[in-house]
C-alpha cells in the first residue's frame, strides 16, 4: 500500500465551470456539497477533485508549463499515494474536514489545452473524485491522511 499521509500543497477555486482555478489559501467544505464557491460543488458524487503534485510533476518533465490548479483540480496533494486508495476510502484533511473517494479518473469530453501542449493529460487517469462527509475549513500546508486502515 502507498503511502496515507501528506500534505494539501494547494487548493483551487472556480466559479464557473470550464474557467481557469485560482488558488486560494484556504476554503470552506460543506457536507454533502464541496468547497463552497467552487462551480463543481453541489449533491453529486464529484463534489471535490483531487490530484497529487507528483502526478503534475510528471508533465512538467515532459515540457509542459503547469502548476496546480491547472488539471481543474480543487485539492493538489502531496507525499500521499491517492491512486493507492480504493471507492470508499476515507480521507482526513486538516482537523476536521472528511472525504470519501467515488471515482478515480474522468473521461475528458474534449481536449483540453494541457493535451494539446504535451498530447497527454494526467487528471483522466490519476485525478480522483470525492464527496464531503464530514466538514470544516482547510489550508494549504494542512495535513491530509486516509483514516480508514
Amino acid at each position: 500500500m502507498g503511502t496515507t499521509r501528506g500534505t494539501i500543497r494547494a487548493i483551487s477555486v472556480s466559479e464557473e465551470k470550464g474557467t481557469q482555478k485560482v488558488n486560494v489559501p484556504e476554503a470552506e467544505l460543506r457536507a454533502d456539497f464541496g468547497l463552497v464557491g467552487d462551480a463543481h460543488a453541489g449533491k453529486w458524487h464529484r463534489q471535490v477533485s483531487l490530484l497529487a503534485a507528483e502526478s503534475i510533476e510528471k508533465m512538467i518533465a515532459k515540457g509542459v508549463q503547469v502548476s496546480p490548479g491547472n488539471f481543474a483540480e480543487n485539492i493538489t496533494t502531496e507525499g500521499i499515494d491517492l491512486l493507492s486508495l480504493s471507492l470508499g476510502s476515507r480521507l482526513r484533511l486538516g482537523g476536521s474536514v472528511e472525504l470519501e473517494v467515488t471515482q478515480f479518473g474522468k473521461e475528458c469530453h474534449s481536449r483540453c489545452e494541457i493535451f494539446e501542449q504535451a498530447g497527454d493529460c494526467i487528471m483522466p487517469r490519476e485525478g480522483i473524485f470525492a464527496k464531503v462527509t464530514a466538514p470544516g475549513r482547510i489550508h494549504v500546508g494542512d495535513a491530509i491522511e486516509r483514516i480508514d486502515d
